[in-house]
Formats: structure tokens, sequence, C-alpha cells
């Protein structure tokens, strides 16, 4: 799977994923959520690893939700993305 708002690395036992949105200070969307998601699944699946890293790139680990998705959700947009997303 491509992956466009995480990094995800396995190497020496060890995945790492890295929520790779720094300009927004790694602020949660559903879209990270599923690519989160799929990593771990794969992580888990994988006899070879034996640890998990979460980070976040850039200054900020994860900001929380990002609001500009959850506005269009409030006004009825629910599959709308920012424009700056």
């Amino acid at each position: 799977m491509d992956f466009a708002e995480i990094i995800y690395e396995k190497k020496d036992r060890v995945a790492t994923v890295t929520m790779n949105r720094p300009e927004k200070m790694n602020a949660w969307t559903p879209k990270m959520g599923a690519e989160m998601r799929a990593a771990m699944l794969d992580a888990e699946r994988d006899p070879s690893i034996g640890a998990i890293i979460v980070t976040g790139a850039g200054r900020a680990y994860c900001a929380g939700a990002d609001m500009g998705a959850l506005s269009n959700i409030a006004a009825g947009h629910a599959g709308a993305r920012t424009a700056e997303a």
C-alpha cells in the first residue's frame, strides 16, 4: 500500500510509523487513520517485527483532529477535504 500521510518503515525487528503532516502539526485525518490501521495490521502480522514505534514528523507529535476536516463534516460535506489538507 502506498501511504500519503504516514511513513512506514521496518528495520531490525522494529516497525516505525511516522505521522507525516508536519505542516499541520500531524493533525489526524480519516485518511491518516486508515493508513495507520493498515501499517499496524501489517506490523502485527509480520513475525519478524518485535516492536512498533509511533512518532510524528517535524516539531509536533500530533495536534489532534484536523479541525478543517471536522468543519466540513459539520457543514454537511462529510467527504470534503480542506484546500490545505
